[in-house]
């Protein structure tokens, strides 16, 4: 019964913990991909017990059992997380000292009484470690927030870089939006300018008192590991006992893999990877994740060695990138379209029974449907920050310079459940957003706390989202829904649409011209005189009928249907005339036989390295690097325009020698492209969702989002924190007597002024003053 325990949890925690671990503790975290693809991740904190990592071990076991065996299971070590576990927190993760007592304690977004030190690391996914509140934890190269509730103030080290600085305050909004409702005001102090931000000094200084000498040096990044590791063995394990017998070194074959036995693969001691066959015995598959820990232990590995545990049939990506080939079961050869298990034409058979979905809470995981869809849907858009009721008669249509909350209500045994999905558009103000967050928690209350909040970000709207719709689902490139405003008129606009019935399909706009078609997809294009509904040969039939569906709900014109390579003139002409665009014809598989891997390459660290993203879409595309795009027959290397020259030479040599060390054994003679930014072709954009050429042009860069940060309004309000801060240690020394002073603090006075500062502080906070 537990299983589902874990998804009430994740949902209903995920709105405010979002991100935040506690170092005693350890935690399971249940991902639900796409199609039937599931992974378990246990992560395990620096201060957590034996007994505790034990015990998580043990229901991931379990968990692992009751969902069929299916899920790929990875061990996160505090410090030492798999990109993939950290991409689902995108604004970063905070590390907090101590434990919880209970899973479900409350979080209150309105408590002030706040007193920590952040520690920032990281550039695309960051890390915030709580630490002793002193001057003595900061130094030079790295970003500080000094959190006191009704303030956040960001230090950045001299020797910081923009990134760092700028992923820092998307940091401290998370902070401020989900933990304080959005009513803390942030401050950034440039470390090497302090005397320009002289109240926010008052700030630091009344918290963290004057500081004397010299901040320590710039401390290191950690050494990163190599992207992969060229030698690569397979190794048969002996039922039984830990004997382990080396079968094969790279590259490694498939046909190795016997479904009556267990593998490890280990890459080094970089990572060790777990297969369990179908025919293993359930002994040996269950044993599978303690036999891996046995080995790291035998071969004297480090403890935070990244492991992951899969079955036959559910291999991860990364996993089968090992092999020279690999192919799924039902995959054909050639040309032509397969459609493997997990894949969504083997989902979109399943009819939906809400009743089974009530009583069989490991389909509704499955499926990621909490019922059928049928529940009733209210929408409401983001105004003057507002709340403004949507005409039902435009329910579904969602534009990018918007923001949205729609409330979802179903029932469930009798008693009315709620989702409160946050819809955030590319192209809406920081006020917008902040407003939707804090809309959210007046609706939140409204309910007792009852919604379980899901934040949705454009273009990432999770398959439920998509359902309530009914196919109906229209995402508009920009512009707004407000009654009586005019957006700029488009022209043609074009929408491509994807799925395969009513409870999985979108229409999403992209720009209008003939780079932005893929073989693999419908694409619907609306002129003044006649919609044209344009079937891509790697589209399915379902896909077609929802794109004549969603014709009919974008248009009332005439509609005509155009079969790719059969195109009429007037066709070209909407779209500002013909052009290469993504044919492909590997589009046209449902699976890749090898899935195409994004790396950022940086050397803002001050050492060249390649990390690589995982989940990735285009906003992953960092202007200040260059990626390194492998679609396995094609080698992109994507430049950012801030990229610098010797960022890329030397991923030059780094995509050379990616290809001559990867453990498949890739041809070293495959292609590498140059791709600058601005200047994509089809070939690199066919392989993002939705592709935005104009994207970079409405972003707010760093300096940007410090000015509106360092507002008149902002500082005022930091003035009034920072004398409140300053009143609190003067009523301390100045009006309290001794005995208050000794029953309010547990210490004499002289004592007191005896304490390091960070002691000070910590009594204090204790004491309710913070």
């Amino acid at each position: 019964m537990w299983a589902p325990l874990v998804t009430q949890l994740y949902f209903k925690l995920g709105p405010l913990c979002f991100g935040n671990f506690f170092e005693g503790d350890c935690y399971i975290v249940l991902e639900k991909g796409s199609g039937q693809s599931t992974d378990i991740h246990y992560w395990i904190g620096k201060a957590s017990s034996q007994d505790e990592q034990g015990a998580a071990a043990i229901y991931v076991t379990q968990l692992d059992e009751y969902l069929g065996g299916s899920p790929v299971q990875h061990r996160e070590v505090q410090g030492s997380e798999s990109p993939r576990f950290r991409s689902y927190f995108r604004n970063g993760i905070i590390y907090k000292k101590g434990g919880v007592a209970s899973g479900f304690r409350h979080v209150d977004t309105n408590a002030y009484n706040v007193l920590r030190l952040l520690h920032v690391k990281g550039r695309k996914n960051v890390t915030a470690t709580e630490v002793e509140v002193s001057w003595n934890s900061f130094n030079n190269g790295d970003i500080f927030l000094l959190d006191v509730g009704k303030a956040i103030v960001q230090w950045n080290g001299p020797q910081s870089n923009r990134r760092e600085k700028l992923k820092a305050v998307l940091l401290a909004q998370d902070i401020r939006d989900r933990e304080r409702g959005g009513r803390a005001q942030i401050g950034v102090v440039e470390g090497g300018d302090e005397q320009d931000s002289p109240e926010l000094m008052k700030v630091m200084t009344a918290v963290l008192g004057q500081r004397t000498g010299h901040l320590k040096d710039a401390i290191p990044d950690e050494k990163p590991g190599q992207v992969q590791k060229t030698n690569v063995r397979l190794v048969f394990e002996n039922s039984g006992n830990l004997v382990v017998q080396e079968v094969a070194t790279q590259p490694l074959t498939q046909d190795l893999l016997h479904s009556s036995d267990c593998y490890i693969v280990d890459q080094s001691g970089s990572s060790v990877m777990v297969w369990k066959g179908k025919l293993a015995s359930k002994q040996e598959r269950r044993e599978a994740l303690n036999r891996a820990m046995g080995y790291i232990k035998a071969k004297n590995y480090p403890s935070s060695t990244t492991v992951e545990v899969m079955t036959e049939g559910g291999e991860s990506a990364m996993f089968k990138h090992l092999f020279k080939s690999w192919r799924d079961k039902g995959q054909t050869q050639g040309l032509g379209t397969t459609h493997s298990v997990g894949k969504i034409a083997k989902v979109d058979q399943v009819k939906f029974d809400v009743m089974e979905l009530h009583a069989r809470p490991e389909l509704a995981a499955q499926q990621r449907m909490v019922d059928d869809a049928s529940g009733d849907v209210k929408v409401w858009r983001i105004e003057n920050l507002e709340l403004a009721d949507v005409n039902p008669s435009t329910y579904g249509q969602f534009y990018g310079g918007d923001c949205y909350l729609v409330l979802y209500t179903y029932q469930r045994s009798n008693q009315q459940q709620h989702i409160l999905y946050m819809w955030q558009g590319r192209h809406a103000t920081k006020d917008e957003i902040t407003a939707c967050a804090y809309q959210a928690v007046n609706i939140d209350n409204k309910y007792n706390g009852a919604p379980v909040q899901v934040r949705v970000i454009m273009g990432k709207e999770p398959r439920h989202f998509l359902a309530i719709f009914k196919g109906n689902l229209i995402i508009f490139m920009g512009g707004t829904g407000r009654p009586g405003v005019v957006n700029p008129e488009a022209g043609a606009r074009l929408f491509q649409v994807r799925g395969t019935n009513e409870l999985n399909t979108k229409a999403t706009e992209v720009p209008a011209r003939a780079s932005s078609l893929n073989t693999n997809d419908v694409f619907l294009l609306k002129t003044d005189h006649v919609c044209y509904l344009w079937y891509g040969k790697g589209c399915s039939g379902d896909e077609r009928v929802m794109g004549r569906a969603m014709s009919d709900v974008l248009s009332r014109q005439d509609k005509q249907v155009v079969m790719e390579g059969q195109e009429p003139a007037e066709f070209w002409v909407a779209l500002g005339g013909k052009a290469p665009y993504a044919s492909d014809k590997r589009l046209q598989r449902e699976e890749p036989p090898h899935s195409p891997r994004l790396f950022e390459c940086s050397n803002q660290t001050g050492q060249f390295r390649m990390t690589e993203v995982d989940d990735f879409a285009q906003s992953d595309l960092d202007e200040e690097d260059v990626m390194l795009l492998d679609t396995w027959e094609e080698i992109f290397l994507w430049v950012g325009k801030f990229a610098n020259k010797h960022e890329t030479k030397e991923a030059w040599n780094s995509a050379q020698e990616y290809l001559r060390t990867h453990p498949a054994g890739r041809d070293p003679d495959t292609p590498i492209i140059f791709v600058r930014q601005g200047y994509e072709p089809p070939t690199f954009t066919g392989w993002f969702n939705a592709w935005d050429p104009h994207k970079w042009s409405g972003g707010n860069s760093y300096e940007e989002m410090k000015k509106k940060l360092s507002g008149a309004a902002s500082l005022s309000q930091i003035t009034v924190v920072t004398s409140l801060i300053v009143s609190c240690v003067i009523c301390l020394q100045a009006y309290l007597s001794d005995a208050d002073f000794e029953n309010l603090l547990g210490t004499s006075r002289s004592d007191f002024q005896r304490l390091p500062k960070w002691r000070q502080n910590d009594l204090k906070k204790k004491a309710g003053l913070f």
